[in-house]
């Protein structure tokens, strides 16, 4: 959550990062209606505390009918403390509910929705073809590679089976993403998909696009990860972690599902927009003041991916109203899909500044005490490479080139031929 003491002194900005997010700025007065309304209720509770103790101690000192009468009012006192007490912890649960609502501050990046981007470069040619091009989808049948048909029918609507060389590229697009990321200094892990409410929660998951998680109910009430931010994220919650040495710095690999809500007609061909698939994802823990130069290192490390598998693309700094809870300012790679004659996103990459630490209870110690750390994600490779992969390598005959970055993880292979 955004910082309260910043909120307090300075609303203006916290009003000012509505705006830029396209968002009604009456939220800030809500926040700052609910905290006085903490103050004076915790106010209240503490006063009629400090006089029950005092009272105490002149019930001790009294006899007789004094004391009996002294009694009735200690009885009465101590029912008001109660009650008290009550109201100011439903007066501090409202704030929190109502601050938790304020998404991070969106810290530099353009203002607007979706199409108000501000584009940061593009890199590579767009492929040119002298035969009529297929879509990844087409490709990937020719190929053997994708087989949507069956993963409808023993999972639903955008459920798929990886087949063949389907299965081996996800994997080399993987491993080389973990290897990448070992070799840049970190630590592979293989994370849990399910999670509790309170990691889904602390990471931002759980606000507006709640409806986008799948939620295991009845009695397990756990999550299901749409990105293995979230277990990377909740690692080390309630922890006070070293810095001193610099960032902390893992690289997650993790079966990822998403229920798409509110995208129905959107991507339904292809592996595009489905409702399962595999990533590895950078995350990194930071002091504030570092979260900017590791914001531009992770996103040099996702350059280096896309040029491993080859496809052009171009980098998004992604408007203020397209940013996530918690991001405060995201980039994405988007490849070029010559089938649909536009890019869409392979890769992102956010800071969160201090947003996720604060839900989590994340700190480091400082000269001047303990404050919250800074996080950072970012994507590696995911199985929506495939479809970019497809649709840039592919040849008139229906096979496609192997990129050259990717044959060490496909045993030298340097094509995938049509099956017939």
């Amino acid at each position: 959550m955004i910082d309260l003491r910043l909120l307090r002194e300075n609303p203006d900005a916290v009003r000012d990062a509505q705006k830029a997010r396209r968002r009604d700025p009456a939220i800030v007065d809500a926040v700052l209606a609910a905290d006085s309304h903490w103050r004076e209720a915790t106010g209240s509770f503490e006063s009629a505390r400090a006089e029950q103790k005092a009272f105490g101690k002149k019930v001790a000192q009294a006899k007789g009918e004094e004391k009996q009468a002294l009694l009735a009012e200690v009885k009465q006192l101590s029912a008001d403390v109660k009650r008290l007490e009550a109201e100011a912890g439903e007066a501090i649960a409202a704030r929190d509910a109502a601050l938790r609502a304020i998404p991070n501050l969106s810290e530099g990046a353009p203002e607007g929705l979706e199409d108000d981007f501000a584009l940061r470069e593009t890199v590579g040619e767009n492929p040119s073809f002298d035969f009529d091009v297929k879509d990844h989808l087409e490709i990937a049948e020719g190929l053997r590679a994708i087989d949507m048909a069956r993963g409808a029918k023993v999972s639903g609507a955008r459920f798929y089976f990886l087949t063949g060389v389907g299965a081996q590229l996800e994997l080399a697009i993987l491993n080389s993403a973990i290897d990448q990321a070992t070799q840049a200094g970190f630590t592979p892990m293989i994370t849990p998909t399910l999670v509790l409410p309170e990691s889904m929660e602390g990471t931002g998951f759980l606000g507006e696009h709640a409806d986008e998680v799948y939620h295991l109910d009845k009695d397990d009430d756990l999550y299901l990860v749409g990105t293995s931010e979230v277990a990377l994220a909740s690692y080390h919650k309630n922890e006070i972690l070293d810095l001193a040495d610099g960032p902390i710095r893992y690289a997650g690999w993790s079966a990822c599902y998403r229920r798409e809500a509110g995208s129905y007609g959107k991507d339904t061909r292809g592996i595009i927009r489905v409702h399962q698939f595999h990533k590895v994802e950078m995350f990194s823990y930071c002091r504030i003041e570092d979260s900017y130069e590791e914001h531009e290192r992770l996103l040099d490390l996702e350059r280096q991916m896309m040029a491993r598998i080859d496809v052009p693309y171009r980098i998004i700094d992604t408007a203020a109203g397209d940013l996530g809870t918690s991001a405060a300012r995201k980039y994405d790679c988007e490849a070029w899909m010559p089938s649909q004659n536009t890019y869409r996103e392979l890769t992102s990459t956010s800071n969160t500044t201090q947003f996720q630490a604060r839900r989590l209870n994340i700190r480091e110690r400082t000269d001047d005490g303990l404050r919250p750390v800074a996080t950072l994600n970012g994507t590696l490779g995911t199985t929506r490479f495939i479809a970019a992969i497809l649709e840039n390598h592919q040849q008139a005959d229906g096979s496609v080139v192997v990129p050259e970055g990717l044959r060490p993880y496909l045993g030298g292979r340097e094509v995938f031929e049509v099956v017939s």
